[in-house]
């Protein structure tokens, strides 16, 4: 059985002692060379980070913006072409003194006669809407139209009954469109009976 060595005494631990020595000549000036001959090396440089972009708080309000694919086609809006208005119909213009004369003595050309006699209203109607557009299509200036005085001996509100339509009719839009003027005829050419008509050459529809 191995004995413990006594507690007094103490294993020797080597011990290593720092030493500095100085360096000779010939190792300075060696080291002095080689410190000459050597470069320090360039710092790498960092390239900074970049900084995040700062949050811009949203303003009440605001609406995000929404990027041009993802927002709805609008439906293409079909704009419907106003309607023409209708031209205003101009108000008659009794023919003068000078033309009606110049009529009457034949120095003015009565261009084309429409003769109501014997027509009923409906009839005569007609008849003068279609004589008056074909005038004023033609290019005329003068026209005559009958109207015819009446029967003799026929009842006062039945007698010449044209005779008083015609002027009441010349008098409305749907016939001022084809008509300058009127003015009652010469005894030559009817007198009362009748009428001269100055024709609007552009009819107004």
């Amino acid at each position: 059985m191995k004995r413990s060595p006594p507690s007094d005494i103490q294993l020797a631990r080597p011990s290593f002692a720092k030493r500095w020595r100085t360096l000779s000549e010939e190792e300075r000036a060696l080291w002095e060379e080689i410190a000459k001959s050597t470069r320090p090396l360039k710092a790498r440089q960092r390239k900074p980070k970049p900084s995040p972009p700062e949050a811009v708080a949203p303003v009440p309000g605001d609406v995000p913006a929404v990027p041009p694919s993802s927002r709805p086609a609008r439906p293409a809006v079909t704009e419907v072409p106003a309607a023409p208005r209708a031209k205003p119909v101009p108000p008659l213009v009794p023919l003068g003194r000078r033309e009606r004369s110049q009529l009457s003595r034949g120095k003015k050309d009565i261009e084309a006669r429409l003769d109501l006699h014997g027509m009923t209203q409906a009839r005569a109607h007609g008849a003068l809407r279609g004589f008056l557009r074909q005038a004023s299509e033609d290019g005329m200036t003068f026209v005559l139209v009958i109207t015819g005085k009446g029967r003799t001996g026929a009842p006062e509100g039945e007698r010449g009954v044209l005779r008083r339509q015609v002027p009441e009719w010349l008098s409305q839009p749907e016939f001022r469109a084809f008509v300058v003027g009127f003015e009652e005829a010469h005894i030559s050419h009817g007198g009362g009976g009748a009428l001269y008509l100055r024709i609007r050459r552009r009819a107004v529809y």
